[in-house]
Formats: structure tokens, sequence, C-alpha cells
């Protein structure tokens, strides 16, 4: 497989999975310059995760998983104190191959990779269709005991124009797992995979919220 340079956007809390869309406040003067450079050219970022043990070396340049999502800007707004608002759509997952060393007046990462495919065979058909229907049960139980989603009525015909990549990778990034749970959907290539994860995940808070001390589930970020 040929290799890509990007830049990279280390983050602790944010998974970008290909096909969603996440907005992006950039502040620090690394990520400005970054903006400009991306904006100038392919306008294409890889967003990359922290594991938590190192949230504390967010100002220098910590270890990244080394699975993460390229994302295309497709919508900016800088505002008048040089600040950016952006809006980046997942195109592909990547591995990262290498780091190179950058030049002293580039403050920002970046990264040869390697593009991962999200593989669907068409024999797990049937087998996604059941986990799908499952996954949408789930969610609408998880909804209706939690407290900020009374009233919010769902059901197969609220999804029903995502196909089955669009609509595992929504629940995955919308849906309120930790990072590290996140990021292990991320990792999985199979779309069979990703979605028998995600209803495993949604079983054990179905599980963990029927305890008599259990936790508001919290269902969406």
């Amino acid at each position: 497989m040929s290799e890509q340079r990007i830049a990279i956007f280390p983050l602790t809390q944010v998974v970008l999975f290909p096909r969603v869309q996440t907005p992006l406040h950039l502040f620090e003067p690394r990520y400005l310059q970054m903006a400009e450079h991306v904006l100038a050219g392919d306008r294409t970022v890889g967003m990359v995760t922290v594991p938590p043990e190192y949230a504390a070396d967010m100002q220098g340049d910590p270890p990244v998983y080394p699975v993460g999502c390229a994302g295309r800007i497709t919508r900016s707004r800088r505002q008048p104190d040089g600040r950016f608002h952006i809006l980046l759509e997942g195109i592909h997952r990547f591995r990262i191959a290498r780091e190179p060393a950058r030049p002293e007046d580039q403050f920002y990462r970046v990264a040869e990779i390697v593009r991962l495919e999200d593989v669907y065979d068409s024999a797990d058909a049937p087998r996604i269709g059941k986990l799908r229907a499952q996954v949408i049960e789930q969610v609408r139980t998880l909804v209706g005991r939690s407290r900020a989603g009374r009233g919010i009525e769902i059901s197969p015909a609220s999804f029903e124009a995502l196909d089955d990549l669009a609509f595992v990778n929504s629940l995955c990034n919308a849906l309120a797992f930790s990072s590290e749970e996140k990021q292990g959907l991320l990792e999985l290539d199979p779309i069979r995979e990703r979605f028998e994860r995600l209803q495993a995940l949604l079983s054990f808070r179905l599980a963990e919220i029927s305890t008599p001390a259990g936790p508001d589930p919290g269902v969406i970020h």
C-alpha cells in the first residue's frame, strides 16, 4: 500500500469515524498554523486519539493510538482573534507508519499513513441486519431511560436513510462511550465486528443501568 503524509491533530476525547462530521474549535498556535496550511492545500487532517494515561502531556507530543481517521474540512470560519471553527467530515481510517521529523518553523505534527479499508463482506449481510435491529432496540431502550432522552422517538425509520457503514459509525460516534471504547470500535476492520462490538457495549450499558444504583445512561454526547 502507498503511504500518504498528513497533518495530525491529537486529542484526548475525540475519535473521528468515516462519514461522520465533527465540529472543532482551534485556538492553540500550532493548530492555527495547521489550519492555515491545510486550508491552503487538500483540506485534510488526520484525527488521532491520545491514550488517557498521557492526557497530562498534551502540551508536548504525547503518544497516540496508531489508528486514526482522516477528515476533510468542509466548513471553516476564522474569528477576529485568529481562532478557527471548522467542520471535519471523516473520509477513511488509517494506520500511522511513522512520524517524520518536522522543520523547526512547523509547530504541528505530521505522519506518514497507510489507508485502512472498512471491510463489508456480502456474506455478513444477514448477520449485520439482525445486529442493526438489535442495536436500534437497545438505543431506543437507553434513550427511554435517560432523563435527557425523554420525548425522543427511536425506530428503524429514524435510520432508514443510512446504509450499514454510516449507521454503525454514526452511533459509534454519537453514543456516550469512553474514548478507549470508541478507539476500539474504530480499529475494527470488518463492519460486522464493529456492529458486534457496538451491540456488546450497549448490552453492558443496559445491564449497568438496570442495577438499583445504576447511573443515568447519558446516551448521547
